[in-house]
């Protein structure tokens, strides 16, 4: 949505269920009370419903930060903007409320920009509250001005300007119902400081009359038939299931499907969890490090439902050649996205639960009037890969530690109620195919963005969302180095998160591609430069420095009670070093922009499969 005038705002509709945001601009009584401008932001984020934000006061929101103080709202002051973006981000994902950060005009608000455009491709919804000049000074490159709205214009779902007070409760409320209505997503409120200081009369708005905006939940009943037909008389069907089936909060309605259906599924990196890993027609995660199996089902089939997802250039590799014989039905809730990479013949347009409502029950009348499909054959070809490539990894040459055996025991060890929060990397492929995904919300990682830094903020606003659970970081060490100063926010507001950093001393991904495409020439990927006796930083001492406990793990005989002593200190905040092997790859691999069909399950081997049954 374009910038401009803030709209009157609406009163949302409830949401309920595991994947219910706190949009409600809940029915609340008029008030008419005189205040400022800030007393104002910080009374309608206080009537929405709002207990934690993360943030950092400056210049241009200091007035909004002293009201801050008397509020109920608990405030996290981060160590970079970037971290109250991810933080908030992380604490949507596990609550399914919005999350809120705040930072100043200028560089502060500049630096909440990546966080933003992580939460756009991941469809997360944040609503970032930013200080801007005084009004009659923007335009006029004063001290700290940045145009954040003409900005985060491209990668926010809205941005709005205020700069009167009286319009401050319309455009909050607005963008808490923007953000976590229709397809969620990330907005901006930018607020000029001279509306911060002004008095105005507090009045809360009762409806919404936001014009242009009316995201569709419905489904078309005739779509909903047609792609039960088709699901009951497909021969070779995959379900492709996206992460709009978790933010929907239609994991159960997803099982239903599955069962009735019995077709073969497959969950996205964003929808990890959305049907449990050890669902026996779960064939793991699609695309450019899929299973081979989850790749050659796509490929081969005659029909893909598609549920919620958007079919990323990394689930499809080259798109002119992915599922080329399928029948494609896709179920999204914004339009936009449907028919955007892939050619679509049953276009569903509605909230994922609503259309997995009615589905589930039109399938099984479809199995009433075609009888239930023959999938016997089908189901032999898909068992058939997923027994002769199964996933795994070969024991390391170098006597380290191989990184898939340290993730897949932090999985087993803590368990499925945990929740497992990844860096970018190789280290986040691992983490998608060796910890079981059991639940929905349980799995956070920048997926769209592919953002370095995310993992140790976004684990922090999970730990503040879900505090009763145990929250362990993913993290490489080039990951970890972006964004470790948030340990600090942790230790002093008592956050315990957990920390894994895969130390192989290398940008490793980047490194794998350089292995693989730029003929072993490690051009800058190299963390310590060479000097493989000396560990810049210590990560055991720099953990100790920001007042967490510091461990090292070198040793395969010590892996396992590093983890249970690292689970058993919930006081404060554990980093982990484990000294993996720097050679280790992620596989299976569709190197970028070729087709699924070259998969590579291991260096130079790739399956052999027909095109045809």
């Amino acid at each position: 949505m374009a910038s401009g005038p803030t709209p009157a705002p609406p009163r949302p509709a409830p949401r309920t269920g595991a994947g219910a945001a706190n949009p409600s601009t809940p029915p609340q009584p008029t008030v008419h009370e005189t205040m400022t401008g800030a007393q104002s932001i910080v009374r309608s984020l206080e009537m929405l419903g709002v207990k934690h934000a993360f943030g950092i006061p400056g210049g241009t929101i200091l007035p909004t930060y002293d009201p801050l103080m008397d509020s109920s709202i608990r405030h996290y002051l981060v160590r970079h903007e970037q971290g109250a973006g991810h933080a908030a981000t992380g604490y949507a994902h596990v609550t399914g409320k919005v999350g809120v950060c705040i930072a100043t005009s200028g560089p502060g608000a500049t630096n909440l920009v990546t966080a933003l455009a992580d939460a756009n491709l991941d469809s997360v919804p944040v609503v970032a509250v930013t200080g801007q000049v005084g009004a009659p000074l923007i335009g006029t490159d004063a001290f700290q001005e940045a145009d954040i709205v003409g900005v985060t214009m491209p990668i926010t779902k809205h941005s709005i300007l205020v700069k009167d007070a009286a319009h401050i409760p319309n455009a909050i409320a607005s963008a808490f119902h923007i953000a976590s209505t229709g397809r969620r997503g990330p907005v901006l409120v930018d607020i000029a400081k001279s509306a911060q200081v002004a008095e105005t009369v507090f009045e809360w708005p009762q409806q919404l009359v936001l014009p242009g905006y009316h995201p569709v939940t419905k489904p078309h009943t005739k779509q909903v038939r047609e792609a039960a037909r088709l699901l009951a008389t497909a021969r070779r069907p995959v379900l492709l299931i996206g992460g709009g089936a978790i933010w929907s909060g239609a994991s159960a309605l997803v099982r239903q499907l599955v069962d009735v259906s019995g077709a073969p599924a497959t969950t996205t990196l964003t929808a990890c969890g959305a049907l449990p890993d050890s669902h026996p027609q779960h064939l793991g995660m699609p695309g450019m490090h899929g299973t081979v199996a989850a790749v050659a089902a796509l490929q081969k089939a005659d029909l893909i439902v598609a549920l919620g997802t958007r079919f990323d250039d990394r689930v499809t590799g080259q798109l002119s050649s992915f599922a080329p014989n399928a029948t494609i039905v896709h179920a999204d809730i914004d339009p936009a996205e449907i028919g955007k990479n892939k050619a679509v013949d049953v276009p569903i347009v509605g909230d994922l639960r609503e259309v997995l409502t009615d589905l589930v029950p039109e399938l099984e009348r479809a199995h009433t009037q075609h009888g239930r499909p023959d999938l016997e054959g089908w189901w032999q070809q898909v068992n058939s890969w997923r027994e002769t490539f199964p996933l795994g990894w070969d024991e390391t040459s170098d006597g380290l530690l191989a990184p898939q055996h340290v993730i897949r025991r932090i999985g087993e060890i803590t368990g499925p109620q945990a929740v497992y929060v990844a860096g970018v990397g190789q280290h986040q492929m691992w983490a998608a195919q060796f910890i079981k995904h059991e639940r929905p919300q349980a799995w956070l990682n920048s997926a769209g963005l592919g953002t370095m830094g995310y993992a140790v903020p976004a684990a922090m606003g999970a730990k503040v969302g879900a505090p009763d659970r145990t929250v362990w970081a993913i993290d490489g060490d080039g990951c970890f180095q972006m964004t470790n100063q948030e340990l600090a926010t942790c230790v002093i507001n008592e956050v315990p998160i957990k920390v894994a950093i895969i130390n192989n001393s290398s940008l490793g991904m980047v490194r794998q591609w350089q292995t693989l495409f730029y003929d072993e020439r490690y051009s800058n990927t190299d963390l310590h430069t060479g000097h493989d006796t000396i560990r810049v930083p210590d990560f055991v001492k720099l953990a100790e420095a920001y007042g967490a406990v510091g461990m090292r793990c070198d040793s395969l005989a010590d892996v396992d009670a590093t983890i249970n002593k690292a689970n058993e200190i919930d006081d404060r905040p554990v980093v982990v070093d484990f000294t993996v092997s720097r050679d280790a790859m992620v596989w299976p691999m569709v190197a970028a922009g070729v087709s699924n069909d070259a998969i590579m399950y291991a260096r130079g081997l790739t399956p052999d499969w027909d095109r045809e049954d």
